[in-house]
């Protein structure tokens, strides 16, 4: 596997690599010797393995710290292992496929070298040690979102959240600050393969008040509930003449860049117009954008998640310079307004994320 990640990032123009490692004692010291921008990480390995490699890297400075793309099996135990990696703070997940990733692996090879580029236009145009910036929409276009954003009194009855590369760990700290009585379902598309939405969703449900489950095709959207679109498949929602919504979960469009799509899910909600809320977290790419425009011209609320907070601050600023963007908020400021909703409630701390 080394050998092939070498081969690829080798290829890609304007990338160095510094050096390679034989074990996770050996890699972290040369972390702290080498300075690079971007490591790939194996969880198994002897010594020091990945998850201690990461709390290592914790310790330190963060302006010292490298974007972290941790290496992953597709089987269940991997896929659990990868999401306790991102909440120790890799930024996102490579499949631990040699095969995939070598010859005729053309679609992994591009995800790869995708995942590379953004991570170092990210970690290069936000430098840790710079003072937050306001945001800047395009020249000549609209202006920069609100910071702050009243939803109370808000007649919502969905919520909707796109994310991808980081977006885990923002996710279950928005989810688990929600309380059981949430007044409306919340439907999420995470840019991630079939088991890895599947691991998320079981442990979601083992650490929200709210229901998380895996979602399916034509299952009812209840008050208080999580719906997770599987990995390679796209949901909507699809309201009633009785006021409750179904979700519609299909292969369709199959020839979407990413499945889920955050643009099929967010274009669904604007059929509700000011009762639909729409949460757009980080990522690479732009989805999202389109389907934020859609709710935006149909009078729905859309937040944007703030530059200073994301791992790949992509999709919110897709949507921010699509003029869509109702706020831009932190993860904690986004916690605290979706919790307008419910008054009452009683979630748990936005600040708490378990290990």
């Amino acid at each position: 596997m080394r050998k092939v990640l070498s081969s690829i990032i080798g290829g890609i123009p304007g990338a160095v690599i510094v050096g390679t490692a034989y074990d996770g004692r050996d890699g972290l010291s040369k972390i702290r010797s080498l300075r690079p921008d971007i490591v790939t990480l194996d969880i198994e390995m002897p010594h020091l393995d990945g998850m201690g490699v990461l709390q290592e890297l914790r310790l330190l400075p963060v302006a010292e710290r490298p974007a972290v793309l941790i290496c992953s099996t597709l089987t269940s135990a991997g896929s659990h292992a990868a999401l306790k990696a991102l909440r120790l703070g890799a930024s996102d997940v490579i499949l631990k496929d040699p095969h995939s990733l070598g010859a005729g692996g053309d679609a992994a090879k591009v995800d790869l070298t995708g995942k590379i580029k953004a991570l170092y236009e990210s970690k290069h145009r936000c430098p840790a040690t710079s003072a937050p910036r306001a945001s800047v929409a395009t020249p000549g276009s609209h202006a920069s979102p609100p910071r702050t954003i009243d939803l109370s009194g808000k007649a919502i009855e969905v919520i909707l959240i796109g994310s991808s590369t980081g977006g885990p760990p923002v996710l279950e700290q928005i989810l688990m600050a929600l309380p059981a009585d949430l007044p409306m379902p919340v439907v999420v598309a995470q840019h991630m393969p079939r088991m890895f939405t599947k691991s998320i969703s079981e442990r979601l449900d083992e650490e929200c008040a709210l229901s998380v489950v895996h979602a399916e095709h034509e299952m009812p959207l209840l008050p208080g509930s999580v719906y997770i679109t599987p990995g390679g498949l796209h949901s909507r929602i699809k309201p009633n003449a009785k006021g409750r919504a179904t979700l519609i979960v299909a292969e369709d469009p199959k020839g979407a860049l990413y499945k889920p799509s955050v643009d099929e899910l967010l274009a669904s909600g604007a059929a509700l117009g000011p009762r639909a809320l729409g949460i757009v977290l980080t990522g690479m790419g732009a989805d999202g954008a389109i389907g934020a425009k859609a709710m935006h011209a149909s009078k729905g609320i859309v937040i944007a998640q703030d530059a200073e907070s994301c791992v790949v601050y992509g999709m919110p600023r897709a949507v921010v310079e699509a003029g869509a963007a109702s706020a831009q908020l932190t993860p904690p400021q986004i916690c605290a307004a979706v919790r307008q909703l419910a008054p009452f409630g009683q979630g748990r701390p936005s600040s708490q994320s378990a290990a």
